[in-house]
């Protein structure tokens, strides 16, 4: 048996190699996290001709969930923000809400439409919007709307399936529990989306910010939202007004000095070049026309209902009885996405006009970026395979909990190093369900307790998020900010939530 003080300065050398490719040699996370895990397994004792298996075992353990889970969200995602869904959902909202709530129902789509679609992109197609009504409500600048939706956003990226971090983590700690962290993410984001509107109006509102010069003169020249408008027009004039991505839906010039992060911003199928495409980035209809809302949103909400149906009657039915069979086959969250994903196709599709063709293009697009995400969420399963397998993970958690650290506060924190380390929330994420992965699989947690240690790393993965992020360059570029006030908004806000949720989900495992 391996000595754990030794197994703990591996653990320790493998972070340093990790975060040192990452950060100084700017390595892909997807290479970074296989070198480290072969060095780790080779140190760890893992005989030779068991390290290959090893690591094949790791990947294909990780993919069976995530790559139909991240697939088919992107999938989903990526024909929602095609068809110019999310521009509807946030008019619709505001019709709702009235002129005089114009950040609160724009907070509220931009948490519908970060559901299914990475933040980056979610964010992106947001931004001719968040010009539009923050021009309509008067504010001197667009950050007062627009950053509080960046961080609510990123938020529910690293804590809500099917984002790829979070299905990461479920899948390493309890593969059958990702319906009910589906539905605790969604729980936890209604007070956070609160919480994130009262601290933005506080730290921002008081503020004057200065502005990089060419988003000043964007907003100067971005159109007001009108609500007695129609939905295509208000959406289109912010658009060519405010100028926030192009054709193709890219970050492009805005964000160079962006570090590339397949986790903590996500990829999305903004770049899928499909035709008919739209001042916004958007495919429209050939007769100009975009979906409903109320369709966009019931797409968005299907799935959750399925996957919330699957939880309660694992609940509420004997195990085993046809009941709980039944509603745990409709709420399996693979096929919760993989019905409103085809229902989408068409309804969003070919009843928007589009041909079989185009939808293919749009469908496949999708899938393109999403792979990288898929590809770095199967490394960092290797990563946590290895750490498992030659006790690392094990010495390193056994070691904090010996010192009193309980082990819904160590996950929350091992992610926490890792995020403010080397700014990936899926690595972060992942590294930190490797740490714990066995004492986790060993103890004697239940279901509820466990689905809290995964919202726990999700929580670690979002807080204290600064340059090496690259949601915080998505967030600031777009919105004119330098790097001190980004630092004093965004990584201020993604601190405040990370923070308040843990104490939230602390309270419910005292209860539990």
């Amino acid at each position: 048996m391996v000595d754990p003080l030794l197994l703990i300065g591996i653990a320790v050398a493998a972070i340093a190699i990790l975060l040192f490719t990452v950060i100084f040699l700017k390595w892909p996370a997807y290479l970074s996290l296989l070198v480290v895990s072969v060095l780790t397994a080779l140190a760890g004792g893992i005989a030779i001709q068991d390290v290959v298996p090893l690591m094949i075992d790791g990947m294909g353990g990780t993919l069976g969930s995530v790559a139909l889970l991240v697939g088919l969200g992107a999938m989903l995602g990526g024909i929602i923000e095609r068809t110019g869904g999310a521009e509807v959902i946030a008019h619709r909202a505001a019709a709702v809400l009235g002129e005089k709530r114009l950040a609160q129902a724009l907070l509220i789509a931009s948490g519908l439409v970060a559901i299914p679609i990475f933040f980056d992109v979610a964010f992106i197609i947001l931004v001719p919007i968040i010009f539009a009504f923050a021009k309509a409500a008067g504010h001197r600048a667009p950050i007062a709307i627009g950053m509080p939706i960046a961080v609510f956003m990123v938020f529910i990226h690293n804590t809500v399936p099917p984002h790829p971090g979070v299905v990461g983590s479920t899948t390493l700690l309890g593969e059958d529990l990702m319906g009910l962290v589906t539905v605790l993410g969604i729980a936890l984001a209604i007070p956070m989306g609160l919480l994130v509107h009262v601290t933005g109006t506080r730290i921002i509102g008081s503020r004057t910010f200065e502005l990089d010069p060419a988003v000043q003169t964007k907003y100067a020249g971005a159109g007001a939202a009108h609500l007695d408008r129609t939905e295509r027009v208000a959406v289109d004039a912010a658009a060519s007004s405010a100028g926030g991505r192009s054709a193709s839906g890219s970050a492009g010039s805005l964000s160079p000095e962006a570090p590339t992060d397949a986790g903590a911003a996500g990829t999305g199928a903004a770049g899928t070049g499909a035709p008919g495409t739209g001042a916004a980035g958007t495919a429209v209809a050939a007769d100009g026309s975009r979906p409903p809302a109320g369709l966009v949103v019931t797409l968005i909400l299907l799935p959750i209902v399925m996957i919330a149906c699957g939880t309660v009657g694992t609940l509420v039915f004997p195990e085993g009885s046809s009941a709980a069979n039944v509603l745990s086959f409709i709420g399996a969250p693979a096929l919760a996405l993989l019905v409103s994903t085809l229902i989408a196709m068409y309804l969003l599709g070919i009843m928007h006009g589009w041909g079989k063709q185009q939808i293919s293009e749009v469908m496949d697009g999708a899938l393109g970026p999403a792979a990288i995400v898929i590809l770095v969420t199967g490394a960092g399963g290797v990563f946590a395979k290895v750490l498992t397998e030659t006790g690392v993970g094990d010495a390193v958690s056994g070691l904090l909990l010996s010192a009193g650290v309980p082990i819904l506060l160590l996950a929350f924190l091992v992610a926490l190093a890792f995020k403010v380390a080397q700014g990936s929330g899926t690595v972060a994420t992942l590294s930190a369900a490797g740490i714990v992965q066995g004492t986790v699989l060993a103890g004697d947690y239940s279901s509820l307790q466990v689905a809290l240690i995964i919202l726990a790393i999700g929580l670690g993965s979002v807080s204290l998020s600064h340059i090496n992020d690259s949601g915080f360059w998505i967030a600031t570029k777009f919105l004119g900010l330098s790097v001190a006030d980004g630092l004093r908004t965004w990584t201020v806000m993604t601190s405040i939530l990370g923070f308040s949720a843990m104490i939230l989900v602390s309270l419910v495992w005292l209860v539990v």
